[in-house]
């Protein structure tokens, strides 16, 4: 019998989410990585295989700021850069990550600048 550690869990819930959610140029996937010291995600395009925007925790305008506003701030970022380049529904691939805290934040403030998710 195996053990499965914390991440092998989480990677097995990833795969199992994958397998169901797939973007497309006018639909893309928000895929999430969330660590210790913050958060990243990127508008994909899985048809053509292209990012089509991206924010990272480490900018210089979210690295000041405290975790929980460092969330909000991302997910506002990204759905500014979604609708620069034309994109108004997308589809939320949490990454196995459950959907709770800096996740959850991210996801509320995408929607609440006017990305359908």
């Amino acid at each position: 019998m195996t053990v499965l550690t914390t991440e092998k869990r989480r990677l097995k819930r990833r795969r199992r989410v994958r397998a169901k959610v797939s973007g497309t140029a006018s639909r893309p996937r928000i895929s999430v990585f969330r660590s210790n010291r913050g958060l990243s995600a990127q508008l994909i395009d899985d048809t053509s295989e292209r990012t089509l925007a991206a924010v990272n925790w480490f900018e210089p305008e979210l690295r000041s700021l405290a975790k929980a506003e460092r969330s909000t701030r991302a997910g506002q970022l990204l759905a500014e850069r979604a609708k620069a380049a034309g994109i108004t529904e997308a589809v939320f691939d949490r990454g196995g990550y459950r959907y709770h805290g800096h996740v959850r934040t991210f996801a509320d403030a995408i929607r609440e600048t006017g990305v359908t998710v």
